[in-house]
Formats: C-alpha cells, structure tokens, sequence
C-alpha cells in the first residue's frame, strides 16, 4: 500500500529536506494519491449536501470545507506539476487546491485556456481567478477573448478575472479598466445567473478602483439601468445600488 505523505513530510519538502528517512522526494503521481487519500478522508457527506444550497455541484466532490483545504494548501506549497495534475484528476475539491498550490508566473496560455474550457461551477471559476489566475502576466490577455465565449461558465471567467483584478492589481490604471467597460456593456443582456452575476460583480469592482472608474461605472449603471432589456435592466440597478452607497 502506498504510505501517506503526512504533514510533517511534506514541511520536509517545502524546507528542501528529503520526502522521508530513505531520501526519497515523492512522484507527482504519488501526491496526488496522497491528496485524493485525505480528500477521501476528510470530506463528509453534510458538506456534500450543504454544497447544493449554493448552487455548487457534489457528483465530484468530498465535502471538504474550504477552510480545510486552505491549511493543506499551505502545507503543500506552491507546486505547479502538482497543480496541473490535480486539475486533470477532476474533483471539485482537486480543481480548488490546484488554484492555490499553482504558480501564477508558470501558468502557459495554453493552460489558462484549458481551465477555462473545464470550468463547469462558479466555484472553481471564481477561485481560479480570485487566487491564481489574476496573479499571471497573462492575466489581463484573457478577459477579451474569454468575454466572447458562448459557455456560462467560460464567459463568467472573464468577468470574474476583471473584479478580481480590480481587486488585486494595485499597479494597473485606469485606463486599463476603462477598456474593459465596452466588455461589461456588450455582455449586460446575457441573461445566464452566472454570467449576469460575474458581470455586475466585475462592474462594481472596478467602479470602486478610483472615483474616475467610479463616475465611469455609475455612468454605465446608469444607462443599462433605463433599458428595455430585463437582464441589462437588473444589472444597472444592482450595480448602481453599490455604488451610490
């Protein structure tokens, strides 16, 4: 049977020491075991069910609470083969460690677009973004052409990188995110939950950058606020009741 890689082994590693007495440093292969083993372990049937009433799907989860998998985050260490590997093996729970053991600066073009095209829950889509994705170089590359995507989820990305970028990137200006406005106004009629609710998110978090964003932001509230299509219509006035507080 394969041992487990327990906790003190693994301080071992992220210190450069040897995986155990024996000298060994573990195949990615045998980590992912490893963690599938302690997702087995410590997921529980309430947190599967719980994971319903937010819209979050359970057929591909443990039921870890995310609380958890942040310590053994920690724990493991910023890995991107680990990461990659644990994204390919697909559980909700794996896709969510990926985004915090990944490395921002290793992440390809081709990769980000791969988890683009799993994406399948807001979950995953939102803490791939919130904690890796707005890290990369890449990262302001991506919103464009994920903006045009016809998934739900895929087009959700796009927005959900553009709030957490808003966020994050205290370095941007606002020229940056005045270009992304056009974006935010060409998707206001997707009607999809996940869609509508990244884009308002987006549009409200880049509103509150700096009060040029923010005139800009309550500008375009305002002008989807009075239009006749109910979804542009819902977005303006939830968007302008953050900003105007």
């Amino acid at each position: 049977m394969m041992p487990y890689l327990d906790l003190s082994a693994t301080a071992r590693l992220r210190q450069g020491q040897p995986w155990n007495n024996a000298g060994t440093v573990p195949t990615v292969e045998r980590q992912v075991s490893d963690v599938v083993r302690w997702l087995q372990r410590t997921g529980t049937k309430k947190g599967r069910d719980g994971m319903a009433r937010y819209g979050l799907p359970s057929d591909t989860a443990y039921g870890v609470p995310v609380g958890r998998l942040q310590a053994r985050a920690k724990v493991l260490g910023r890995n991107h083969d680990l990461a990659l590997a644990l994204w390919e093996s697909g559980s909700f729970e794996a896709r969510l460690l990926a985004a915090y053991v990944g490395e921002p600066e290793r992440l390809t073009s081709a990769q980000m677009d791969r988890f683009c095209r799993d994406f399948d829950n807001w979950g995953v889509v939102d803490t791939v973004c919130f904690v890796l994705f707005d890290k990369s170089p890449l990262a302001w590359k991506k919103i464009g052409p994920w903006s045009r995507r016809r998934d739900e989820f895929g087009k959700r990305a796009a927005f959900a990188l553009l709030a957490s970028l808003s966020l994050h990137d205290k370095t941007a200006a606002d020229a940056q995110f005045l270009r992304m406005l056009p974006l935010i106004e060409r998707a206001s009629t997707d009607e999809r939950n996940f869609v509508k609710k990244g884009v308002s998110w987006a549009l409200r978090a880049a509103g509150r950058r700096s009060p040029v964003l923010r005139a800009a932001a309550v500008e375009l509230a305002s002008r989807l606020a009075a239009s006749t299509d109910p979804t542009a219509r819902w977005l303006g006035r939830d968007a302008l009741r953050d900003l105007r507080k």
